[in-house]
């Protein structure tokens, strides 16, 4: 299965997404200084949800993360990875932090601006 890679920033926040890894000695730099590696998280460690909820109806996959969508705290967007195809679907605070996409295997994945990347796998 094909896996997201993605890169932040530890001073400004910006995020990156790798398409395909370099292997030489050079990396990614943003604000003088080396991005670092996001990788999901997979078990909820707390009374906040973040890890996506699907159901499968017919051809579709209907995606939800129970999470609060606050000024200071929400999901920023829910991506779903397959093979051959990735969909992302944005969220601005007080909105339903949900989407439906083409029903298929691969990883579903929520991003909280405030914990970061989480992931689910869609079988």
């Amino acid at each position: 299965m094909k896996e997201l890679m993605l890169k932040k920033c530890k001073s400004c926040g910006a995020i990156v997404k790798v398409f395909e890894e370099c292997h030489c000695p050079c990396d990614i730099m943003c604000c003088d200084d080396v991005m670092e590696n996001i990788k999901p998280n997979t078990v909820e460690a707390s009374l906040e949800k973040h890890i996506p909820s699907y159901e499968i109806i017919g051809d579709k996959i209907k995606v939800k993360v129970n999470h609060v969508m606050e000024e200071e705290h929400y999901i920023s967007w829910i991506m779903f990875v397959s093979e051959n195809k990735e969909e992302i679907v944005y969220f601005k605070p007080g909105e339903s932090p949900e989407a439906t996409f083409d029903y298929q295997k691969g990883t579903l994945y929520s991003y909280c601006n405030k914990h970061e990347l989480w992931s689910k796998n869609v079988l």
